[in-house]
């Protein structure tokens, strides 16, 4: 059976890592270590961590911030195990997690997989409303784990593993501190590696607890789009683009309904309509179904402004910017 260490950055999070950490024990049998590194928190962890190591074979390390890839590279440089597994602290893992994946690698070994992500039925209607926007049809097109791509599959830090040698030729995670998950996986396949989607092995993935932070978060995401197109330049797609036009085309439509005629604020009124009905739907619950609403047009607008800062900035202005809220990335 091949040995699994997991590895997750941590910072300022204990009763998100605590969380973790119970949901994992029940699967402790097909682990092999449990790694955590602390990225220069406030808040130590190190009790909570290590109250486990009587279930689980927990090793804690503690260092100085320096973004989510190079703490996951940290704990990858001290990692005993065969395949190595990344996990984000705001995740709860399913019972069949483990069993998952070790079934997929004995089946069909692969250097590399990513999982999909999932609202938990205990989850807040905003946590849920949240994960509607991040995977859902009508706004990222469901292309975040929920079907197979005809295209090369590119992981996602929150629920990603690859073998030790892969980290062993590729170095591991990149200095960027956003979008170093999709820096990642490109370099996986540019090294000549597989990769492959566990449509099973979903996490459920809490995500940020608050629309403020959830718009600091997909305003880097479109930054780093920009970004990771001037490390690779064949990486952007016409799907990343969309949120850009969805952005000015609210613009327009808002400025159009105030200058010239109210007319022109029926097309985001449908979209929203639309979202509602979607989410409701899917989450047959009417107060998610409200907060899709604002949710998914934080999605769009959060990338798509992020996205066109960085082509003024990065392509225009010629201007070196590592990020709007590189400071606050966790918070």
């Amino acid at each position: 059976m091949t040995r699994l260490s997991l590895i997750i950055p941590l910072y300022n999070r204990p009763d998100e890592i605590r969380e973790l950490l119970e949901s994992l024990v029940s699967q402790k049998d097909l682990l092999h270590e449990v790694i955590v590194v602390e990225d220069g928190s406030r808040i130590d962890a190190r009790e909570i961590v290590m109250s486990f190591s009587n279930n689980l074979n927990t090793k804690y390390f503690y260092k100085d911030n320096s973004g989510p890839g190079q703490s996951r590279n940290y704990g990858a440089a001290r990692a005993t195990g065969d395949y190595f597994i990344f996990l984000d602290s705001d995740c709860v893992i399913p019972e069949k997690y483990l069993a998952t994946v070790h079934q997929e690698l004995s089946q069909n070994f692969v250097d590399a997989f990513g999982g999909p992500d999932r609202a938990h039925k205990d989850f807040t209607p905003l946590q849920k409303a949240i994960n509607y926007a991040m995977t859902s049809l009508l706004t990222t097109g469901g292309i975040r784990g929920k079907k197979k791509s005809l295209d090369d599959f590119y992981p996602r830090s929150f629920n990603m593993g690859y073998t030790s040698e892969v980290y062993e030729i590729t170095g591991g995670f990149g200095k960027m501190r956003f979008g170093e998950d999709i820096d990642m996986s490109i370099r996986i396949l540019k090294n000549g590696f597989k990769t492959r989607l566990f449509p099973e092995a979903y996490v459920f993935h809490k995500r940020r607890s608050n629309f403020r932070q959830f718009y600091k978060q997909v305003y880097n995401s479109g930054m780093a789009r920009i970004h990771l197109y001037l490390l690779h330049p064949g990486s952007l797609k016409l799907v990343h683009l969309l949120p850009s036009v969805f952005t000015t085309g609210l613009i327009f439509c808002l400025l159009a309904a105030i200058i010239h005629h109210p007319f022109w604020i029926l097309p985001p009124a449908f979209y929203a309509f639309a979202l509602f009905i979607h989410s409701l739907l899917e989450n047959k619950n009417l107060v998610v179904a409200f907060l899709s609403i604002p949710a998914s047009f934080i999605q769009l607008l959060g990338y798509g402004l992020g996205f066109i800062d960085a082509v003024w900035n990065r392509l225009i202005r010629k201007k070196e910017r590592p990020g709007a809220f590189m400071e606050n990335f966790y918070e």
